[in-house]
């Protein structure tokens, strides 16, 4: 169960992540429109999830090696907005979040 300090560095965490991406995201991955879903992050707030919905890919592993290949210069920028606010800047992990594909597929199987 997270605390309420996770909870609060996860959605600091999102909100400043997803506008990093919505204004650097073009210089290493190109068209593709990058949500961050959720974060979420160790107890001792030294490590965060990230989990990424991409529209519109193709290629899902290719597009999140990318991103991963960038972490380190993703988490710089993040570490430049929320210096004041954070001790630590977690290390970031990014993850392919399926959720939507996999509710589509089980609304395909429903309706059959």
């Amino acid at each position: 169960m997270e605390s309420t300090r996770q909870k609060k560095v996860s959605r600091l965490i999102q909100k400043e992540l997803s506008q990093i991406f919505s204004k650097e995201s073009k210089n290493f991955i190109g068209s593709v429109l990058l949500s961050v879903t959720s974060v979420r992050i160790s107890p001792d707030l030294a490590y965060a999830n990230v989990f990424l919905s991409m529209f519109p890919v193709l290629d899902t592993e290719d597009t999140i090696n990318k991103v991963k290949s960038h972490s380190k210069l993703i988490r710089k920028s993040l570490a430049l907005v929320v210096k004041n606010q954070l001790r630590i800047v977690p290390e970031l992990n990014f993850h392919i979040d399926d959720s939507a594909d996999y509710a589509e597929e089980i609304d395909r199987l429903l309706k059959k």
